[in-house]
């Protein structure tokens, strides 16, 4: 899926965007009486996606700007098409109206999508319909292996995970760690690695394993609404869960904000547990606490790789070759980079390391209910 190596994309500037835009909606029926007056370009809080809105339409443009699961730009619209179309029927992610093609005024395409009227969503005071929304998207039906593709449907997803984790683990030797920063995370990487011999694995189903906080917006009927789906695969729904609550994703985004104590994470859990068939709960459970120890190991490791592959970038004169995954800060809001170099800073420090630990390493509200032994 990956395909032949694709040149690194250039920003394209705001006029240029909205005109390839304008020209695209042009060979569609229903959109194509909108000029490039009617496109807004919005505030964005994420690294790989620009969104302009279609006045009038409630609809938002979502343009790519990289890739964040380094696929080409065609197979990435494939991807991202296919994601907002399986997620659809859960009814917490935006509809998919239209796709526009790859060309050379959208050198990634773009989806046009509902825009959902709504805020951020508030912690910890509606974690409840977090965990909802993600229920309504794990409980969905999955279809048969033969037609899961394109979205990544591994034979073995925990070994999958653990094989991402051990690829942006390559990146720890030149992050410039804190020697116990790097002592806490191998030691959580030899814990995870001994998961893959267990004889059972849990369910899997429609995950997004982009599940922060900040991809969701609370809608005015107190719904949760996943509008990032970049990412969606078949997956262990435990690692959605994890990535929902995790310290690492509730302090990602300014505008969703919190910390989140045992009790409330517990609650969370909770709530999910009730929400979906007994037969997934009693399969998931099992691994709820482990997997968030290993969705936690993919967040640190992609701070690492993200702190080398930036910085890397940023001492490039120009870019030559490589893949659509660009970590260039040139694709991106200043602010947004230094928002993003902020938070890679203070996850990847020693004492935070050991206060996300503390999720399984210490007798709290989340491992009671899982029934996890921290002795």
């Amino acid at each position: 899926m990956h395909g032949a190596p694709q040149p690194n994309l250039p920003p394209l500037a705001i006029e240029d965007l909205l005109a390839g835009l304008a020209t695209g909606l042009t060979g569609l029926g229903d959109f194509g009486n909108i000029s490039i007056a009617d496109l807004h370009m919005i505030p964005t809080t994420g690294l790989a996606h620009d969104h302009v809105r279609l006045a009038d339409r409630k609809l938002l443009a979502r343009v790519p700007k990289q890739s964040q699961m380094d696929l080409d730009p065609q197979s990435n619209l494939v991807y991202q098409t296919a994601c907002f179309a399986r997620a659809a029927p859960s009814g917490h992610t935006p509809h998919l109206h239209a796709v526009l093609p790859v060309g050379e005024e959208l050198p990634m395409g773009a989806l046009i999508v509902d825009e959902i009227e709504g805020s951020a969503l508030p912690l910890p005071d509606h974690i409840d319909a977090l965990a909802k929304a993600l229920a309504a998207i794990h409980t969905l039906p999955v279809p048969p292996d033969d037609d899961r593709r394109p979205l990544k449907n591994p034979v073995n997803a925990l070994a999958d995970t653990f094989s991402e984790i051990l690829e942006q683990s390559a990146f720890i030797g030149a992050a410039g760690l804190d020697y116990d920063a790097e002592a806490q995370i191998r030691e959580e990487l030899v814990a995870a690695g001994g998961l893959l011999s267990q004889p059972n694995t849990p369910a899997t189903a429609l995950i997004a394993f982009d599940a922060h906080p900040g991809n969701f917006l609370l809608g005015g009927d107190g719904r949760a609404v996943l509008v990032d789906l970049e990412k969606a695969r078949y997956g262990i729904p435990a690692f959605d869960l994890a990535h929902a609550t995790l310290y690492t994703s509730t302090t990602w985004d300014v505008a969703t904000y919190a910390e989140l104590g045992p009790d409330q994470v517990a609650d969370f859990y909770a709530t999910w547990l009730a929400a979906v068939p007994k037969p997934l709960a009693d399969s998931v459970m099992p691994w709820l606490l482990d997997l968030r120890r290993m969705m936690w190991l993919w967040s640190v490791t992609w701070c690492a790789k993200w702190r080398v592959r930036s910085q890397a970038a940023a001492k490039a004169s120009k870019h030559e070759g490589g893949s659509a995954e660009d970590w260039s800060a040139d694709l991106s809001d200043p602010a947004l980079v230094a928002h993003v170099a902020d938070r890679v800073e203070h996850y990847l420090d020693p004492a935070t390391i050991e206060r996300v630990r503390q999720d399984w390493r210490s007798d709290n509200a989340l491992t009671a209910l899982l029934g996890y032994n921290t002795k």
